[in-house]
């Protein structure tokens, strides 16, 4: 992945790649510090999605399911926000001069959501986990991507 020629929310991309391997390899501490920081980068405030979400989220599915990160229900509840994230759709539908301008951001908003979307069937093996704080990330996140289905949404 060519990190350095795509964006996240501070500049370029090019420190998620670090980040990643801090979440998947460091003490609780550590994987909790790299995660927040990854989040700050690719879903800001826990809403705002940017060019290199979307090319994020295998990573974070990938995590989501290995037994040994030690901060896999905070990953769960990212890839939540990420699939909930409508702020620039939601904005250039009431502001539709905006979407001329910000055309990429809804863009990026709907690839996110799709590749969200995209490696769900992670969700069974996460619902049959026995941490109940995991288990019940995980039915948040099914219950969000079942709702987009249902109402219709794009992706």
């Amino acid at each position: 992945m060519p990190w350095d020629t795509i964006k996240d929310s501070s500049g370029t991309a090019e420190a998620i790649p670090v980040l990643l391997h801090h979440v998947a390899r460091g003490d609780e501490p550590t994987a909790r510090a790299a995660l927040a920081t990854l989040r700050e980068r690719i879903c800001q405030y826990g809403f705002v999605v940017d060019q290199a979400t979307a090319v994020t989220v295998p990573f974070l599915w990938e995590l989501a399911r290995l037994p040994q990160v030690t901060c896999r229900v905070q990953i769960v509840r990212l890839l939540k926000n990420i699939a909930d994230a409508r702020q620039w759709e939601s904005t250039a539908s009431a502001y539709p001069k905006l979407l001329h301008h910000r055309h990429d951001y809804v863009g990026w908003e709907r690839e996110a959501r799709r590749a969200v979307r995209a490696e769900q069937d992670v969700l069974r093996q996460l619902l049959g986990e026995p941490d109940p704080e995991l288990a019940e990330a995980a039915a948040e996140l099914a219950s969000t991507l079942a709702a987009g289905r249902v109402s219709g949404s794009r992706a």
